[in-house]
């Protein structure tokens, strides 16, 4: 993958076991802000600037595409009833991430978990950033730190022919597993089919604090070549 993380060179005990073209035609949004509060998302928003677009995207997700005054290029938006979308990937490529820690507007801190990514006066050396998994989250969550800045493009496995889309999140849950993500890539050798979805998680802790939050999920399936060779099956 590009610019892949290397949060786990410096901890590898937090590990989990075995657990394109920027050319896009819209965003795919697990969260949403409500009157400047964030608020997570059980089925998956979909922005885009192309009315055609969002008209596809309520046909295969559900939802209603309406027009908002947002100054995006993606002012349309689809909240849909999917919570699990079939996507091809084109490779391990199709995924990048790094470490980003923004003041406003202002990229403050880049890196790769070991070393600063930029400036270029800076590349390549260390980024001080915390060795230990617990201390990386904390350090993000005081906004002394930075979290994880993932993109993955794909394409809609019913609608493959609708463009690429692009799927960005900050997510740690997601971070802790890319590795296992790229190797299942890496082993298809190719465009693949997977399965994007938002999870939700439910536990209770051993001070009896109940918690629930939703994750995105990144599941590949087969390659897309195996995939389209099978008609009689629905993808």
């Amino acid at each position: 993958m590009a610019n892949a993380l290397r949060i786990f060179e410096t901890d590898p005990d937090a590990m989990p076991k075995n657990s394109f073209s920027d050319d896009t035609v819209g965003r795919f949004h697990s969260g949403r802000s409500v009157n400047g509060v964030p608020e997570a998302l059980a089925e998956w928003k979909v922005t885009t600037g192309d009315p055609d677009v969002a008209a596809a995207i309520s046909q295969l997700m559900g939802g209603v595409a309406e027009e908002t005054d947002s100054t995006s290029e993606n002012f349309i938006e689809v909240l849909t009833d999917a919570k699990r979308v079939k996507v091809v990937l084109s490779g391990a490529d199709a995924i990048s991430s790094d470490m980003k820690l923004w003041n406003g507007p202002n990229l403050i801190h880049h890196c790769d978990g070991v070393e600063f990514l930029s400036p270029d006066e800076d590349r390549g050396r260390a980024c001080g950033c915390p060795a230990l998994m617990e201390d990386r989250k904390a350090a993000a969550k005081s906004k002394r730190g930075p979290s994880p800045s993932i993109s993955i493009l794909f394409r809609l496995a019913e609608d493959y022919d609708l463009g690429i889309f692009r799927f960005q999140t900050g997510s740690w849950k997601l971070a802790e597993v890319l590795h296992e993500i790229g190797n299942a890539l890496d082993k298809v050798n190719g465009e693949a089919l997977a399965e994007l979805g938002i999870e939700l998680v439910e536990y209770t802790t051993k001070k009896g604090r109940d918690v629930s939050y939703f994750k995105p999920v990144v599941k590949v399936l087969k390659s897309w070549n195996d995939a389209i060779a099978e008609p009689s099956k629905s993808l």
